[in-house]
């Protein structure tokens, strides 16, 4: 009786852990069969990815590379799809008449590929105008055949030079500001004036001037210096509402009494009395600040001390050998107006191009009539065919302005009703007014 008992109770622990191990191998293999089918979206992806990463690496020495991300990589490559007429076309900043779009700045943007333009008052009548004048310029690049965004440039330096001066804030002249303005109010009316101008669509403030003079109000003194803390705090404050400035006009033109819009002059000083003083504003901000974050113009004056024959903009020994290489500036270099009496007397147009190219600059400023522009342009082509210049000088230019487009224009569209807000808003007057530099 007790084996009988003991072996029912063997025999229903048997049959419970029979019934167990059925039941867990038909849950496993129902759970086995039901998965695939709960994403075979998500599994066939799976699968055809796998594929192609077997395929990828079968064929990886037949794959073209992809572009790249890298802004340098781009700029090479984008180099390396363009003729030399585009080219040649990056390397101008160009100006033109009226308040709208003519057929003389179309077709140099469209049919020359031009790198950017110049605004003077003949171009500006409202902040509204501007900016849909921008809009307009920017929107013809579609019809280019690189399709690159224009520099939108202007001299914007506040006292006497101030494009459309009764629809913008009253900007002070530096020689106020030297005089009476901290450098942290120097820094917020430049960033105040970049924020106007970013509200037209441009891009390039031709400021500040670092020339040394104790008279001229272009000049914040006659201090080294100070002339290097200010102008700092000028493009500092550009940048910070995303606006490019430039160095002018190197290396000073503060000892010339000659304007070089009318005739060249030269500067008989040492190279070390220079540097010491003239070169020094200069020397210390390309030292200190990232040289990509504004460009250096240089003047038409001469310098015999460095070159007894060329003005700076036509010098190699003041461009190459001073800027690039003793002062270490990396960034963009661009000349004065090529139609200032200063060279256009000297030189024709086609040599001008040629010769500021070879000495080291990257951009080339024809602000006023079409026919010049085109003989710089036309004339850079034939020499750049001749052996004149090696296309190794022009690839490294149009790096450089490539590069400051990829990197530094965000946007080629603006809003013409915020400009209305913007410029000379009530707030930027009261501003200007409380610094009470009159």
């Amino acid at each position: 009786m007790m084996i009988s008992k003991k072996y029912k109770l063997f025999s229903l622990i048997a049959l419970v852990l029979a019934l167990a191990v059925v039941w867990f191998q038909f849950n496993n293999s129902s759970n086995r069969t039901e998965a695939p089918d709960e994403n075979p979206v998500e599994h066939k992806e799976k699968a055809v990815t796998e594929d192609a990463e077997v395929v990828e690496k079968e064929n990886d020495e037949e794959k073209v590379p992809a572009t790249s991300t890298d802004p340098k990589d781009k700029v090479e490559q984008l180099i390396e799809t363009m003729t030399l007429e585009e080219k040649v076309g990056q390397l101008m900043i160009v100006g033109f008449d009226g308040t709208e779009k003519n057929n003389h700045i179309s077709e140099l943007i469209e049919k020359k590929n031009i790198g950017g333009v110049i605004y003077f008052d003949r171009n500006m009548s409202s902040p509204k105008q501007v900016a849909e004048l921008s809009n307009s310029l920017q929107q013809s690049t579609e019809n280019s055949s690189t399709q690159l965004p224009l520099m939108l440039a202007v001299d914007q330096e506040g006292g006497d030079i101030i494009r459309m001066r009764n629809q913008v804030s009253p900007i002070p002249s530096q020689q106020k500001l030297g005089n009476h303005a901290t450098a942290e109010q120097v820094y917020d009316v430049a960033k105040l004036n970049g924020s106007e101008l970013e509200a037209m669509g441009i891009h390039i403030n031709f400021a500040p001037v670092l020339d040394l003079s104790a008279t001229d109000s272009r000049s914040f003194g006659k201090d080294p210096e100070k002339v290097y803390q200010y102008g700092t705090k000028v493009i500092q404050g550009l940048n910070d509402s995303s606006v490019t400035g430039a160095l002018k006009h190197f290396p000073g033109n503060g000892r010339s009494n000659i304007d070089p819009h009318v005739e060249t002059s030269s500067v008989e000083s040492s190279q070390l009395d220079l540097e010491n003083s003239d070169i020094y504003p200069f020397k210390q901000i390309i030292k200190e600040m990232d040289n990509n974050k504004f460009f250096v113009m240089v003047t038409h004056i001469k310098y015999p001390a460095y070159d007894q024959e060329k003005p700076a903009s036509l010098s190699h020994a003041i461009i190459e050998d001073l800027l690039r290489e003793k002062l270490g500036y990396k960034g963009i270099v661009i000349t004065d107006d090529l139609e200032m009496g200063a060279v256009n007397k000297y030189f024709s147009y086609k040599d001008m191009g040629k010769e500021a190219l070879l000495a080291g600059a990257d951009i080339l400023l024809v602000c006023h009539q079409y026919e010049n522009q085109l003989e710089v342009y036309n004339g850079i082509i034939e020499a750049v065919q001749k052996g004149e210049i090696p296309m190794e000088r022009i690839d490294e230019a149009v790096g450089r302005v490539l590069t400051y487009k990829l990197n530094a224009i965000h946007g080629t569209v603006v809003d013409p009703e915020q400009a209305e807000k913007v410029v000379k808003s009530t707030e930027h007057v009261n501003y200007i007014n409380s610094l009470q530099l009159n």
